[in-house]
């Protein structure tokens, strides 16, 4: 059976910067055919500009699909499975698929979708990533602009719950596989790492919190997070069953053009490994000691003709032998991904 398509449900309030972080990753693809969802109703009409400069290759106009009948977690079968469903059936299908959720939708509806008949067969979600917008969450607002989200709401005439936005709020941090503190160059710096703190507490074990501002993310720390949240809903509990969407953020409230977004890459490299077993233990250990968000790469293992690749999403290691390593030389490679102040040194220590 051929491997199922991932996709990554974007959520998160009216101006939280969900379509910032969208556009960086169209724009940061790396040859990727991304197929994106958009989840725009009445007079909120994406902005053309906003989905420029992605790539004609990797992002065509067949590759962008409106969903504009209301709230996509209150019209899953009218709308979302029908539009995956004809995404899916493409000669040629996406090799990612990112959905732009309402900001007044519900993360976790949509996720269940994933498991109808119609489509559980050959799509996963890799990942719920919940935005924020940090300013307006530290002053307990949550959404920038709460008389554009009353507004949205009232016209969305297929929209069925009343939630309050601090309930909303709960519900996405909920289901989040990852949580993008956006806007953080609007904060100090004690009000950024105390919001992130607050919410590591508030959330699921292995949740990583970020901060960052203008959205601008590693694309490979948002896509291949092999999550299969599909699999996991009880875990990703609903806390307020009348679900409460707040409007879609196609009109980024503010664009800064100052974000301090600051993140950090570096290659580490050692001789061969004797126990892959071992070895996905140490780097687990590393990870969760370091804060690393992501690691992947290849190593040589004594005695093995096979390559063993490593995925690392959080403290979450994966590893496994694909393909003989030839004229490859017979050393290990890791990519160590993670925010500005990594410790270089400790971590390429405790790697070899």
């Amino acid at each position: 059976m051929p491997a199922k398509i991932p996709a990554t449900i974007v959520t998160g309030f009216l101006g939280s910067g969900k379509t910032t972080l969208i556009r960086n990753i169209l724009q940061n693809a790396n040859g990727r055919r991304i197929a994106l969802i958009i989840n725009e109703f009445g007079d909120l009409g994406v902005d053309g500009d906003i989905l420029k400069g992605c790539g004609d290759e990797t992002c065509t106009d067949d590759d962008v699909m409106e969903l504009s009948n209301g709230c996509i977690c209150c019209t899953v079968a009218e709308d979302f499975v029908p539009t995956m469903e004809k995404l899916l059936d493409r000669p040629e299908p996406p090799d990612h698929i990112v959905i732009e959720t309402s900001g007044l939708a519900l993360p976790q509806p949509l996720v269940r979708a994933f498991n109808w008949p119609e489509i559980a067969t050959k799509v996963t979600v890799d990942g719920v990533v919940t935005v924020v917008d940090g300013k307006a969450v530290a002053e307990g607002r949550f959404a920038h602009d709460t008389a554009a989200v009353d507004a949205q709401r009232a016209m969305d005439k297929n929209l069925d719950h009343e939630t309050p936005l601090s309930e909303l709020f709960e519900d996405q941090i909920a289901c989040a596989d990852m949580i993008v503190v956006n806007k953080t160059d609007l904060l100090e710096d004690r009000e950024a790492t105390g919001l992130a703190s607050r919410l590591t507490e508030d959330s699921r074990e292995g949740v990583q919190v970020i901060k960052t501002a203008m959205g601008k993310l590693p694309v490979d720390v948002l896509l291949g997070r092999g999550q299969a949240a599909e699999d996991d809903i009880s875990a990703r509990r609903e806390i307020h069953h009348h679900h409460d969407h707040d409007g879609d953020d196609h009109h980024d409230d503010h664009e800064h053009e100052h974000g301090h977004d600051e993140f950090d890459s570096f290659v580490v490299t050692r001789p061969e490994i004797a126990d892959p077993t071992a070895f996905a233990e140490q780097v687990a250990d590393v990870i969760r000691t370091h804060g690393i968000l992501r690691l992947k790469g290849f190593a040589a293992v004594a005695g093995k003709p096979m390559r063993l690749t490593l995925q690392a999403v959080g403290p979450r290691v994966e590893a496994y032998f694909d393909r003989p390593l030839g004229q490859d030389p017979r050393e290990t490679r890791l990519v160590v991904i993670g925010q500005q102040g990594l410790d270089r040194a400790a971590i390429t220590a405790a790697l070899t």
